[in-house]
């Protein structure tokens, strides 16, 4: 123990563990939450691009091909950009999957500091109780009394 720690009283030693994992907590949520905002943020960008990608080809591809082959072209279009929405949508998908366990694996670890916390507040509880025992009885035995 530090000397810091030496001169909380029972009081300070709760509030300061009950802050200290306040701060992991909310660090770990804002975690998620970035990775989270990341995730959607990609996603966002890359169906975006993917769009204005597509856009940009079948603009081409109107210019390039004659009346009679447009047709076919659109066809083929349409199927590539079918297969481009849907991995647009996986990745979609992926990434509020990721999020889902990062989400997870921050409330287990609440969950577990929790637990920690009440046990650690326990075991403090019961040792001021033992050494104001002690003491007591200590200054019983000093005194006389």
């Amino acid at each position: 123990m530090s000397n810091k720690e030496e001169k909380l009283q029972p009081k300070e030693i709760k509030k300061t563990i009950s802050e200290e994992s306040k701060e992991t907590l909310d660090s770990l949520k804002e975690k998620a939450n970035e990775i989270k905002d990341s995730a959607t943020e990609k996603a966002v960008e890359f169906k975006e691009d993917a769009t204005k990608t597509f856009d940009a080809a079948k603009e081409k591809i109107n210019e390039t091909f004659s009346d009679e082959n447009m047709d076919k072209v659109k066809e083929k279009f349409s199927e590539y950009s079918d297969e481009a929405k849907e991995k647009v949508s996986d990745f979609a998908e992926d990434a509020g999957e990721m999020f889902d366990d990062v989400k997870e694996k921050a409330s287990e670890f609440a969950s577990e500091a929790a637990e920690n916390l009440a046990d650690l507040a326990e075991d403090a509880k019961e040792e001021i109780k033992e050494a104001t025992t002690k003491t007591k009885s200590f200054f019983q035995r000093l005194f006389g009394k």
